[in-house]
């Protein structure tokens, strides 16, 4: 297939404009975004990107699980559609890019395309699944795990959030709940943009990151029970101490992590302790702890080790434990043939280029599973995200988005 030529480039400023307009609905509290996924600022930002879409002559389908597809038409009604996308939704403390870069810079290709009049033989359909952050509904990458076959449809719809709800009754609430069956689309290929959320680019000094791999992920939620008693009166050998057991379970989790040092990682994000009063020694504790390795055998280690040693430290002390796994995925190798096209993309530009593991999980890790995937990545300042002060430069995002664009582009054959 013919590849575009070098002079062909996106409008990097009016991805950028795109980026700030879409970062004022669910504005966070420090400068970043709370746009969490089936809220009443999740369906204003899809409504807005419709917008986008629709005036960028996009037609729109919408599945079960509210994921959006902007399809653009291609010269051959029968040839497969290219996929572009990653997510709207954010964390409650998120940035204006993690996720929002990869759908926007697909809209971007399309409207280049626009631009310049030109036409490919294959569909390119613009996508944003829906609640790939996880925060409100686990697990994460929730849609696109349905669509990959991974989940069930009425599994996704009975999970609940902090206060109860359901997801699909929230889904339905704000008026995305689509017709389409979930997974019955055939790809010819997907890609997906994303700043990297890691430090490696921007030390190196380099403009793009080549994923070849996504790091595998293990969630595992531990509850331990004590007992609920006066700070000031309860003698110290009397205490069953819910939250002293969580912290010696943490420093294990620390321990295991380390001990499958370079690459892997672990820690705990989500915890809750009850109740949560200054005088009251917590009668129980409920926390997630996130293992991540490129190597399935570490995290099934990992996993193992934890539940031994974490329930050898609360026997010790009296307390209760309870595990659950509820969410998590194998490594992921992407396709050799869009790994390619990605870094020829790269060469092609002039931008200097590495390959990468990715070490968070993202919606082109479940749709490998059914579709050839690859993905491109683009640094961030000191290597943060899922933080308000997630930053990013517009050269930055134009750079990642050139590559995009070439590489979906030469998948998607331009018709001469």
């Amino acid at each position: 297939m013919a590849a575009p030529g070098e002079n062909l480039r996106i409008n990097g400023d009016r991805l950028w404009d795109s980026l700030m307009e879409m970062a004022k609905i669910g504005p966070g509290v420090a400068g970043g975004n709370n746009r969490q996924t089936v809220t009443d600022e999740d369906a204003e930002g899809r409504r807005l990107f419709q917008k986008w879409c629709e005036e960028a002559g996009l037609t729109m389908g919408v599945d079960q699980m509210g994921t959006m597809f902007m399809r653009r038409e291609g010269t051959d009604p029968d040839a497969l559609p290219v996929y572009v996308g990653s997510h709207l939704d954010t964390q409650p403390t998120g940035g204006k890019f993690d996720g929002v870069l990869g759908v926007l810079a697909g809209l971007e290709i399309v409207r280049t395309l626009n631009d310049l009049n030109i036409k490919t033989k294959h569909p390119i359909v613009v996508t944003n699944w829906t609640n790939e952050e996880g925060t409100r509904f686990a697990p994460a990458m929730l849609a696109s795990g349905v669509f990959a076959g991974i989940h069930e449809l009425d599994w996704a719809y009975e999970r609940e959030d902090a206060e109860g709800l359901k997801f699909g009754e929230e889904l339905e609430r704000i008026g995305w709940k689509g017709d389409e069956e979930v997974g019955a689309r055939k790809m010819k290929a997907f890609f997906e943009l994303h700043i990297e959320q890691g430090p490696i680019l921007e030390a190196e000094g380099k403009d793009i990151g080549v994923v070849t791999h996504g790091q595998g992920l293990s969630w595992t939620q531990v509850t331990i029970t004590g007992k609920e008693s006066h700070t000031g009166s309860t003698p110290m050998p009397m205490r069953k101490n819910a939250g002293l057991g969580m912290a010696r379970v943490l420093e294990l989790v620390d321990e295991i992590a380390w001990s499958h040092k370079p690459h892997a990682v672990g820690a705990a994000g989500h915890i809750d302790v009850y109740p949560n009063s200054r005088n009251v020694i917590p009668g129980k504790v409920v926390f997630t702890v996130d293992f991540r390795s490129p190597d399935l055998a570490v995290i099934t280690d990992m996993e193992e080790r934890l539940k031994k040693g974490a329930k050898e430290i609360c026997d010790e002390m009296g307390l209760g434990i309870e595990f659950e796994k509820v969410g998590g995925f194998d490594p992921v190798e992407f396709d050799k043939d869009c790994v390619k096209a990605v870094r020829d993309a790269a060469e092609r530009l002039g931008y200097s280029h590495r390959d990468l593991i990715s070490g968070a999980g993202h919606d082109a890790c479940w749709i490998n599973r059914v579709a050839p995937t690859a993905m491109v990545m683009c640094p961030c300042v000191d290597g943060l995200s899922h933080n308000e002060a997630e930053k990013i430069f517009p050269e930055w995002a134009r750079a990642g988005a050139d590559v995009l664009f070439h590489a979906v582009v030469e998948t998607a054959e331009i018709v001469e």
